[in-house]
């Protein structure tokens, strides 16, 4: 089995490194594919000279500008040729130390895509409750459109057989990608698991970027990519 780790990275000179670290790491055949959307804070200075290593099993891709999480997943995926495919944020915040209790139900078989989510009872940094309740109206909007039972919709770490991801035909740009993954795995569908997962959140003075404001684009995310 041969695992291929999507990092979208934007604007994450100071934990880039660690991540790529703890990647490094996992005890799998692996891939790296990081793709920068458009950095500014010399995170691309970073990435080119890791490109010019050539290092086996890291490919970098650039963004000429910023177009958002969405469009850096769909770049991933698309240059993905492992059997398995995770995203990896480049902040910090999830430990690439649970791949394998997150492969596990992929790789024995029970199904095809796994989320690892923050709510199962793994630990995590107490942070923000409105942040905390807008992932739970989305978890709750996404669950009643597409009759699943999540407990975290918009958790980072999503893991789908290659073959799955690529039969998505996906579209957004931005963080209405974890919606429309979503809707479009279980229109289709394919078999889901949750694993719990610990988290390491982030405040907005140590470089968290999604906000109350990306909600309401879930939201209508959600409405359109199942009914339209």
């Amino acid at each position: 089995m041969k695992l291929s780790v999507v990092v979208p990275v934007y604007n994450e000179r100071e934990t880039l490194p660690e991540i790529l670290e703890r990647i490094k790491q996992v005890p799998f055949e692996k891939e790296m594919i990081i793709v920068d959307d458009g950095s500014t804070d010399g995170t691309r200075d970073l990435l080119f000279e890791l490109a010019e290593k050539r290092e086996e099993g890291i490919r970098v891709f650039f963004h000429d500008k910023n177009r958002g999480k969405g469009a850096a997943l769909r770049t991933g995926f698309r240059e993905a040729s492992g059997d398995v495919v995770i995203i990896q944020d480049a902040d910090l915040e999830y430990d690439p130390r649970e791949y394998p209790g997150l492969l596990a139900p992929i790789l024995d078989g029970r199904a095809d895509v796994v989320y690892g989510s923050r709510f199962l009872g793994g630990p995590h940094r107490v942070l923000f409750f409105w942040h905390y309740l807008g992932n739970k109206m989305l978890t709750l909007i996404s669950n009643v459109l597409t009759n699943l039972n999540l407990s975290d919709m918009e958790t980072c770490y999503k893991v789908f057989r290659t073959d799955v991801i690529k039969s998505l035909q996906l579209t957004a740009n931005r963080f209405d990608i974890e919606p429309e993954i979503t809707v479009k795995l279980a229109m289709k569908g394919y078999r889901i698991y949750e694993t719990p997962i610990s988290y390491s959140g982030r405040d907005y003075h140590e470089g968290k970027k999604i906000t109350w404001r990306d909600v309401f684009p879930a939201v209508y995310a959600l409405i359109r990519y199942r009914f339209f």
